[in-house]
């Protein structure tokens, strides 16, 4: 099918945006110039997008402050009622959501669906926690005084957002926001900017005020320098590479911003010789190529004890040469487009010095244009480029280890720490990897551990901040302690 065939699967025409959306209104930038959104299977162009000018984004940072008070002083019900207004409508339209992250990012239409209900949890779990913003009463030290502490919403807050899970990765910041009496202004990547435009959409049908979120579109430099420069701004929330993170952090120093920063990984996945051998490739195949590779927990290092190496990998070829390359919008696929040919051309240099140091391939092989297949390479050394380097790709390379003092010095040779993943049976084992690995998040004996429940975020070089969870909400809530006297 052609572009406009293609987009057409997007029923619901107010969903497919061109317009950034500032202060409840749908604005184009005011010189005109426009940046292209393609579809990664075809290259073809699905909408195209206004690069602001620094005043519309300043017009949106205004207007944030503008509404701030007002939505702040909301009661926590009523915004929970404005966000479960929200889920239902993404809900409603969870068909045509899903169908937009695939035509801008590529990935297979049944993990945008997992994108849409994932998001959507974020939406659900703060609807209901900004309720839960509990203070404390201190007991006084003396007589006559009355000592608490509150929660209340620290101000404005910005966020900026990647381009592998457009939806979610937004509503994981814009919900807690939101729910803790906060405005927030989004900045999507460029790639894939349609799923937060249609989330403004949706916002708007459910009543989220005018200036409470705004959705701002262009040139990334420019708008971040506006975020982290303005006095105004009291939170910035950024998930992405660790390197652009740093340079952020630095930026928003001297306005002392509260920060999230939810970036780089480098996740290592440890099979144990006692581990159930079923267990561990399901757990292997989710957490390599969910979402083609494109995901930051993504298991980047998968290190297997020797008794079990030959079965495991002989059983995990399988399974990946059984995945099927192709059309991200046709339901049997499984690996769709890469986002960019880049990403590609990485996963064939990591691939390419694997095999370089000995590596052989038991499945896939090199990648093409941005069709990269699935792959796993055996007898990787442990020093290889792949298990230094993200890969951000489906390219699973395997390391083997005789100990398990040698697993654990594998899995912690890194700077980042993010998630990790355990597959054993033997209680000891567990517990130990458990607290000895540095990360932020460990996956046992499962490659799916992301859920709006539990706090996500990472160690070291992977960030500060958590998101999901009460801990989540809690990013964008001041603690105020109010000494009353004279009682």
């Amino acid at each position: 099918m052609d572009q406009s065939q293609r987009n057409a699967s997007v029923t619901y025409k107010p969903l497919l945006r061109s317009s950034a959306y500032i202060d409840g209104k749908w604005l184009d930038s005011t010189d005109g110039k426009t940046v292209d959104v393609t579809d990664p299977f075809t290259g073809g162009v699905i909408s195209t997008i206004p690069a602001l000018e620094a005043a519309q984004i300043q017009q949106a940072i205004d207007a944030a402050q503008r509404a701030f008070p007002a939505w702040s002083r909301t009661p926590a019900r009523e915004r929970g009622k404005i966000l479960r207004k929200l889920l239902e409508l993404i809900n409603q339209h969870r068909d045509d959501l899903a169908r937009l992250i695939t035509l801008e990012n590529g990935k297979p239409l049944k993990e945008a669906y997992g994108e849409v209900d994932y998001g959507a949890g974020f939406v659900e779990v703060y609807a209901e926690e900004g309720q839960r913003a509990l203070g404390e009463i201190i007991p006084a030290p003396v007589p006559g005084r009355k000592l608490y502490a509150e929660k209340e919403p620290l101000g404005v807050s910005v966020a900026i957002t990647p381009w592998n899970f457009p939806l979610a990765m937004l509503t994981r910041k814009f919900a807690p926001a939101l729910a803790a009496g906060c405005t927030m202004i989004a900045k999507p990547a460029s790639q894939t900017p349609l799923a937060a435009l249609a989330l403004a959409q949706l916002a708007e049908e459910a009543g989220v005020p005018a200036g409470v979120f705004s959705v701002v579109t262009g040139r990334a430099s420019l708008i971040g320098d506006l975020f982290t420069k303005s006095p105004i701004v009291r939170k910035l929330s950024f998930t992405g590479s660790t390197e652009i993170g740093v340079q952020l952090m630095a930026a928003c120093a001297p306005t002392v911003k509260r920060l999230s920063m939810e970036l780089g990984g480098n996740a290592p996945m440890l099979i144990f010789d006692d581990a159930d051998l079923g267990t561990a490739v399901d757990a292997a195949m989710i957490a390599k190529f969910r979402n083609c590779g494109q995901s930051c927990i993504a298991a980047n290092r998968i290190y297997v004890q020797k008794d079990i190496y030959d079965a495991f990998t002989k059983t995990f070829a399988q399974r990946v040469a059984a995945m099927k390359l192709g059309d991200g919008l046709e339901m049997d696929t499984d690996i769709g487009p890469l986002i960019d040919e880049a990403a590609v051309e990485k996963v064939n240099e990591h691939l390419d010095e694997a095999l370089a140091g000995g590596g052989s391939i038991l499945a896939g092989g090199r990648g093409e244009g941005r069709l990269a297949p699935p792959t796993l390479v055996t007898n990787v050394k442990s020093d290889a480029l792949l298990t230094r380097e993200e890969t951000f790709g489906p390219l699973a390379g395997i390391v083997a280890f005789e100990t398990y003092d040698d697993a654990i010095r594998l899995a912690n040779d890194t700077p980042f720490g993010l998630a990790s993943y355990v597959c054993a049976t033997s209680g000891e084992t567990i517990h130990k990897a458990s607290r000895d690995i540095e990360s932020g998040m460990v996956g046992i004996n499962t490659g799916l551990i992301s859920t709006p429940y539990a706090p996500f975020g990472g160690v070291k070089l992977s960030g500060i901040g958590k998101e999901g969870s009460a801990h989540g909400l809690d990013e964008y809530l001041n603690l105020k302690y109010v000494c009353h006297a004279g009682l």
